[in-house]
């Protein structure tokens, strides 16, 4: 008689339930992935670049609220406020010391890194909203040193300064087409940091602290080394981030997107996407960020139609449609779309007894 095999797929060697990409047709469909990808300049439209050029460094962004947020479970206000650290970092580096793009690049992370500890210093002793009300003094702080400190060297009330266009190996990317092989790079080099991270026993750490931060600490975990180590990373990843987008846009300054609303709409990003998931800020971003222009369509319609209420349409109506939409997946999918797809792939395996 011929031996019956149980239904669905099946991990039989530790191995393969700890490796990231478990089939072969898993290897062939990362392929096809990166290789439209590395061609999209090549076959898309500019809306298509520049818009994947914007979600490649606000994953990375969010990737570092993830680390804090999701697997941490510390509460930050400030995200976009780090970006700015690290836009102002890279533009003065590569501008008066004449650093070249990549190393400009990791200066500016680790200087937010740093910029980050200080803020994460309260988190020893307070958590939740009032550590949320401690990162959002950030979001404050950060932006009026800007503007009021060393007028000459950071743009004075204006607190604008031009990021020069990066250079490497004498190929200029001022074209978006060329800047988006330089996202696209580090936000590969960033995903495979995430994913040793999680998987490791810095990870493990984090996790318990977001679970249980006394039972942790009765395991020897040291709480405010890893709180600590935590708001680092995040800061770094978004320091990378503010580099990324502050040379995109030619220029970094208070009035290009770093306040308080873009630090909530990553948040934001993040929830949608799902907390501590490595999925989720790329699933997030994606979506929100589609949506949003989405909304902005839809409202220069609404304002064709009613050309009487023209000015509320084109104004309000992306922000209500932002917050309806963080409501609705509130309500009925709390854990995120990497929940979503995870509960596909498990019934998936199952096959054909997924329930």
């Amino acid at each position: 008689m011929t031996a019956l095999r149980p239904a669905g797929d099946f991990d039989r060697t530790y191995e393969q339930d700890m490796s990231v990409i478990r089939r072969p047709w898993q290897w062939v469909a990362l392929a096809v992935v990166l290789l439209l990808a590395l061609t999209a300049p090549r076959w898309g439209s500019a809306y298509l670049v520049s818009t994947a050029n914007h979600i490649f460094y606000t994953i990375i962004a969010v990737q570092g609220l993830n680390v804090l947020v999701g697997y941490t479970g510390q509460i930050s206000l400030g995200q976009a406020a780090f970006m700015l650290v690290g836009g102002y970092t890279s533009a003065l580096v590569t501008t008066h010391l004449g650093l070249p793009f990549p190393l400009a690049v990791l200066v500016a992370g680790l200087s937010t890194g740093l910029v980050g500890l200080l803020f994460g210093l309260p988190s020893l002793r307070v958590k939740g909203f009032y550590l949320a009300m401690a990162t959002l003094a950030a979001q404050f702080i950060i932006p009026w040193v800007s503007r009021h400190l060393y007028p000459d060297l950071l743009g004075g009330t204006s607190g604008r300064i031009t990021a020069p266009v990066p250079v490497i190996f004498g190929i200029s990317f001022g074209e978006v087409n060329n800047y988006f092989y330089l996202s696209l790079i580090t936000l590969i080099l960033t995903t495979i940091l995430m994913l040793n991270i999680s998987r490791s026993r810095l990870g493990r750490a984090f996790v318990s602290l977001r679970d249980n931060d006394l039972a942790a600490e009765l395991l020897g975990v040291n709480l405010f080394g890893y709180k600590l180590r935590a708001f680092f990373i995040a800061s770094f990843l978004a320091g990378v981030a503010g580099a990324l987008k502050a040379h995109s846009q030619r220029g970094v300054g208070t009035e290009f997107g770093y306040g308080l609303e873009e630090s909530i709409i990553m948040l934001g990003m993040l929830v949608i996407g799902g907390l501590g998931t490595n999925l989720g800020p790329f699933l997030g971003v994606t979506a929100v960020i589609l949506l949003e222009d989405l909304a902005g369509v839809t409202g220069q319609r609404m304002a064709q139609l009613f050309p009487s209420q023209a000015a509320r349409f084109l104004t309000s109506f992306r922000p209500i449609f932002f917050g309806l939409i963080l409501m609705l997946f509130l309500i009925f999918e709390p854990r995120g779309l990497a929940h979503r797809w995870q509960t596909i792939k498990s019934a998936w395996r199952l096959r054909p007894f997924s329930r």
